[in-house]
């Protein structure tokens, strides 16, 4: 899938995330937020300007979120998100209360709609996690320009060949060959093979 296949997927499959945020303790608070609209540039959302959500927003410019479809966790699929927000106005109030027509529901006139504005995440990465497969398909993207970087555990060139890292494996995504291969599209980032690994070539990159 693309980048805005996933954001798509995170409106329209999932569409009420829990986003997070810090105080100016910096300590976390979490939120629950409908994400409205996607398109190439990133996800849209609203909110209203006299909550404390909008403060850390504009405060911070950034956040991270998270949501899951499925009826159970070996029927889900997980999406999350962090990256950089940024507040463009009541331009787009239109465009999201006609995709989410709920919305007239909650602020009925003109008059309350004023209370909103949009905010945009412009640039960031994300990951997919879908337990629903065997093995579990797991990917990461970014949008906006952002930085990609390969994040997880890697068999590095100290490898040995003994093969102890397969028996640990509870996803049994690991190949061997001259030296051992994690299949990273299906590794649950548990570190069982960094733990066992006699030689110490099984690297994390988080």
């Amino acid at each position: 899938m693309t980048s805005k296949e996933y954001l798509k997927f995170i409106v329209e499959k999932i569409h009420s995330t829990v986003v997070a945020t810090v105080d100016e303790d910096g300590l976390p608070v979490t939120c629950v937020i409908d994400m409205m609209y996607a398109d190439d540039n990133g996800l849209y959302f609203l909110t209203a300007k006299g909550k404390n959500f909008y403060s850390r927003l504009v405060r911070q410019r950034y956040l991270a979120l998270s949501g899951m479809k499925g009826s159970d966790t070996l029927h889900c699929t997980a999406v999350s998100v962090r990256g950089k927000v940024k507040e463009i106005g009541d331009e787009m109030l239109p465009l999201l209360f006609e995709k989410n027509p709920y919305m007239h529901e909650i602020y009925p006139t003109e008059e309350s709609v004023r209370a909103l504005t949009v905010f945009k995440i412009y640039e960031g990465s994300g990951e997919w996690f879908d337990l629903s497969k065997k093995p579990v398909e797991r990917d990461s993207f970014t949008f906006g320009g952002a930085e990609s970087k390969e994040i997880g555990y890697f068999v590095t060139d100290d490898c040995v060949g003994c093969g102890a890292c397969l028996s640990v494996c509870p996803q049994n995504c690991i190949d061997l060959a001259e030296k051992a291969e994690i299949r990273q599209q299906n590794c649950l980032h548990c570190g069982n093979c960094a733990e066992i690994c006699p030689a110490g070539a099984v690297m994390a990159n988080f």
